[in-house]
């Protein structure tokens, strides 16, 4: 059984996977999305005391954090021991634009000129996780969710503000590849 757990699976099983998470949150009358977990976290934390955005009954959004934590555990789990450690495989054109923005490809699925402890001596390095983190949660308060949310639970519900949204993801995300990475980096 471990050695089918372990094996490379294809594509469509998590496909399949989160249609049937879809079908079960619908029957249920829930929406996915992770930011919201966010929002729940600072409300337990007393965060509704002082902010009204925050004060809503938590107790009704445990399902969703114990979906978080789960998937870090699994995360946690498939990786740690579920899969035979081998290095990351990129195409070379990929690896040729990483190159060329100055950031080396070593294998890993964050780069360690990016990622890590060394790396956040540097602080251009710094100053661009820290306002990428800034960005990513203004634009998930303002967008009223994240990519998941939005593109998963949104699109599938037909919600025409989660189409809107997603197509900003899109439009962002190239831009933020084509025009500005280069002139970052």
């Amino acid at each position: 059984m471990i050695d089918f757990i372990k094996q490379p699976w294809s594509w469509y099983f998590s496909g399949m996977m989160i249609s049937l998470t879809m079908l079960l949150l619908l029957f249920f009358g829930k929406s996915f999305g992770f930011s919201s977990n966010l929002r729940t976290m600072c409300s337990m934390a007393g965060a509704g005391k002082k902010i009204k955005f925050f004060d809503f009954n938590w107790k009704n959004q445990i399902w969703n954090l114990m979906f978080l934590a789960g998937s870090v555990l699994g995360g946690f789990i498939a990786t740690n021991y579920l899969s035979e450690p081998a290095p990351l495989q990129l195409s070379a054109t990929t690896v040729a634009d990483l190159g060329q923005l100055g950031i080396s490809f070593d294998g890993n699925l964050n780069p360690s000129a990016l990622f890590s402890l060394e790396a956040m001596k540097d602080f251009k390095t710094l100053a661009i996780l820290l306002s990428g983190g800034l960005l990513v949660g203004f634009g998930s308060r303002y967008a009223g969710g994240c990519t998941s949310g939005h593109a998963i639970s949104g699109l599938s519900n037909l919600q025409v503000p989660s189409l809107v949204a997603v197509i900003g993801f899109f439009i962002g995300g190239l831009i933020m590849t084509f025009l500005l990475m280069p002139f970052i980096f």
